[in-house]
């Protein structure tokens, strides 16, 4: 039997939710406004819905905006499944009428924007072991600023690793640019102590790599003699291709010497999926069709 997927929910700190709701609601709703008094306190009724076919990520940020407005959520579809085309109802949401609109438009972004997070990662996980590679697909650092551990997240739920959180996190990475400015790694591994990995960029596997993508000769066999020939020499080292590499040309970078892809274009490419609240007639049943 397969083990159940973890609930990363749990892995978000709700301080942390609480903060990055209050700091949304603080940039969307700022000052009094005024449909909020014109809506009122009375007690209200709403349907989430999602009109786009993709994979539901985002509840835990979502959750958090309307309980900052006094709202309670009930959902209706559970957080990584996969939404078919047409209008789905994934929740509904009670609470004051004032407090249900006050939060929407944040809880709203915040779905669109994982769920389409999620659903581009569930596609490249999905072209990776439908090729037959089972190595790992992961994001980057190509986040929105503000809103990283939500895409961070969302890559999870769609089945990629989410990579670095920050420069520093996990491991001491030497890019190009570090190189450059000096001879680094030495005291890079002394920075970073015995808890961190040293990862450093190979700019001639990544070169190869740009000039397959721009038809300049075999660059994909070069980057997988490149990745053949560290893992000869060192078999214990992690190779990760990565740079702009594209769901299209994905198969290409996926060989028995890499053992990750990083893709940029999980996040910063990613279609947000279309949500919308609808709220129910003050009697409780639903308009007609």
């Amino acid at each position: 039997m397969a083990a159940p997927p973890p609930d990363l929910w749990s892995l978000l700190p709700p301080h942390t939710l609480r903060s990055l709701a209050r700091s949304w609601l603080d940039e969307d709703a700022p000052w009094p406004d005024p449909s909020s008094w014109a809506v009122g306190r009375a007690p209200r009724r709403a349907e989430l819905l999602c009109k786009s076919e993709g994979v539901l990520a985002g509840a835990p940020f979502a959750e958090a905006a309307w309980v900052e407005t006094g709202c309670r959520v009930t959902w209706k579809t559970p957080e990584g499944s996969r939404l078919p085309a047409g209008r789905t109802v994934v929740a509904e949401v009670e609470g004051p009428g004032a407090g249900l609109l006050l939060a929407e438009r944040v809880a709203l972004n915040c779905l669109g924007r994982c769920s389409g997070v999620a659903t581009a990662a569930a596609r490249a996980v999905t072209v990776a072991r439908e090729s037959g590679w089972a190595g790992t697909v992961a994001g980057t650092r190509k986040t929105t600023p503000g809103f990283r551990l939500a895409e961070k997240y969302a890559l999870a739920v769609g089945g990629a690793e989410p990579h670095r959180y920050g420069l520093g996190a996990g491991l001491v990475m030497l890019k190009d640019n570090h190189l450059l400015a000096a001879r680094v790694v030495g005291a890079a591994r002394r920075a970073g102590g015995f808890t961190r990995r040293l990862a450093v960029d190979g700019a001639g596997a990544r070169g190869g790599a740009k000039w397959a993508r721009h038809g300049r000769g075999p660059s994909f066999q070069a980057l997988h003699a490149a990745a053949a020939a560290v893992k000869a020499a060192r078999p214990r080292v992690t190779v990760e291709a990565s740079g702009g590499i594209a769901l299209a040309d994905l198969p290409r970078f996926l060989g028995p010497h890499v053992d990750a892809v990083s893709m940029g274009c999980l996040t910063h490419g990613a279609h947000a999926l279309d949500f919308a609240l609808r709220v129910l007639p003050a009697g409780g049943g639903r308009d007609a069709p």
